[in-house]
């Protein structure tokens, strides 16, 4: 009826129709080049919402601690507007997993990100080879020991670029990577990604995976190479 106004949740509605209806390329572009400047890995600005755009913004949810939806909307597009690139617990160490935001940070010398969607262990039992496990992801520090280029082989064939940085746990590609913690133990990631990850994480890597209860610090391997090779030796020895 005319002279009415639209109920607040109403017009927000109708402010969404408009934004998916008006140059939504031009408003996806926007999105792609603000989260990939943040350091989300959001793979080419193009305007196109593909898959890496869409792990871009969950990423982007998951960190800022906003419902994971995965669907870029107006308030979608003010809160990136309105955000800050994410920062590294402990800077200069090429790797980083934060469990409970369940995000992956590749971290450089220079304290950069590039930051991706994880799924890691449920904390469920589950059946393998007969015998009951506990889906757990370790905390702790970790190095990159041993790497596989491509897909796995046999019973790990559905995992794509892995390294392995603690017994069978592995940070690797694979085609689906849930919101909430949903692996065996392993660090699932998208499968877009796991090439370039893996080039990013060489032999030596160092690897903080941690929660709000548990860190621990990545210096000691820093300041002591002899004790990083260590480490690296008896991950080899134990996985043999």
């Amino acid at each position: 009826m005319r002279g009415l106004k639209c109920p607040t949740n109403l017009q927000h509605y109708l402010n969404l129709s408009i934004f998916l209806k008006s140059s939504p390329s031009g408003q996806t572009r926007e999105a792609e080049r603000r989260l990939s400047g943040r350091g989300y890995w959001s793979g080419a600005v193009d305007g196109l919402f593909d898959a890496a755009a869409g792990s871009a913004l969950i990423a982007f949810q998951k960190w800022e601690g906003r419902p994971i939806t995965g669907k870029l909307t107006l308030d979608e597009l003010e809160a990136i507007r309105n955000s800050s690139s994410p920062k590294a617990r402990e800077p200069g160490y090429a790797h980083v997993e934060d469990l409970d935001r369940q995000v992956l940070l590749v971290v450089n010398d220079d304290g950069g990100v590039r930051v991706l969607p994880i799924s890691s262990g449920s904390g469920k039992p589950f059946e393998d080879e007969g015998q009951t496990s506990i889906a757990h992801t370790p905390r702790g520090r970790f190095l990159v020991y041993d790497k596989v280029v491509g897909w796995e082989k046999g019973s790990f064939r559905s995992m794509y670029y892995s390294n392995y940085i603690s017994g069978g746990v592995a940070i690797h590609g694979y085609r689906t990577v849930p919101i909430q913690p949903q692996s065996h133990g392993c660090i699932r990631i998208p499968i877009f990604a796991a090439r370039e990850v893996s080039k990013l994480l060489p032999i030596g890597t160092i690897v903080l995976v941690y929660d709000k209860i548990s860190f621990v610090s990545g210096k000691p391997w820093v300041e002591s190479p002899q004790l990083k090779e260590a480490a690296l030796d008896w991950n080899r020895v134990v996985d043999n």
